[in-house]
């Protein structure tokens, strides 16, 4: 998939997505399974020729296009701790007058096998403090979700201890693909809408 950036046209500006990547802020986390999100949208941002910036709201963002003339996204990665994201996720559909039905949350699943990633818009936060928080500050839990699969820990491994721990060797070989299969799938969301991207994320030929 090729990306590059583009100057927006008044009519494209208008077809924006707010693309929040989850995790910790800071280099202790940078490789955690829980920070999984973050390495999603810097590879968006990578594709698209684009870098990180200071905002004012609390996040850093990065702004481009999927492909000339196709959707804006903005990307975010949050400067708060993973349990309350969900003020600057708030604030920043706010200040670019976004509906959550716009927004598309990029986050760890314990739920999945490692190497999957499933899409859904809605439902409950299974657990996850993040999302959580987002639906509480955002008033609505029908945002677009990318669930990246991360897998149970092993044995008695505690789940909160198993998420704040880098990615295994053999998982860090394979790390790279499920990434930019998160962030195709992103793009997918973005450009087709939930359905169509769904077909091909969850049935890829």
């Amino acid at each position: 998939m090729w990306w590059r950036k583009e100057k927006a046209e008044p009519a494209v500006a208008e077809n924006t997505w707010l693309v929040v990547g989850l995790g910790n802020p800071g280099p202790a986390y940078a490789r955690n399974r829980h920070n999984v999100g973050h390495m999603v949208v810097d590879e968006l941002a990578a594709r698209m020729g684009t870098g990180f910036r200071k905002h004012k709201t609390p996040a850093v963002v990065a702004e481009g296009f999927v492909t000339p003339g196709g959707p804006k996204l903005v990307l975010a990665k949050l400067n708060s701790y993973m349990n309350v994201s969900g003020g600057p996720v708030a604030a920043l559909l706010r200040f670019y007058s976004l509906d959550p039905a716009r927004l598309i949350v990029i986050h760890d699943e314990l739920d999945l096998p490692f190497d999957t990633v499933k899409l859904k818009q809605g439902g409950g936060h299974g657990g996850h403090n993040g999302l959580r928080d987002i639906a509480k500050a955002a008033d609505s839990p029908d945002f677009l979700r990318v669930r990246v699969g991360i897998g149970r820990p092993p044995g008695r491994q505690d789940a909160a201890d198993f998420v704040l721990k880098d990615f295994a060797g053999a998982e860090r070989d394979v790390l790279p693909n499920l990434v930019g299969d998160a962030a195709d799938a992103v793009a997918l969301l973005a450009t087709d809408g939930l359905q169509a991207a769904q077909l091909k994320v969850h049935s890829p030929s």
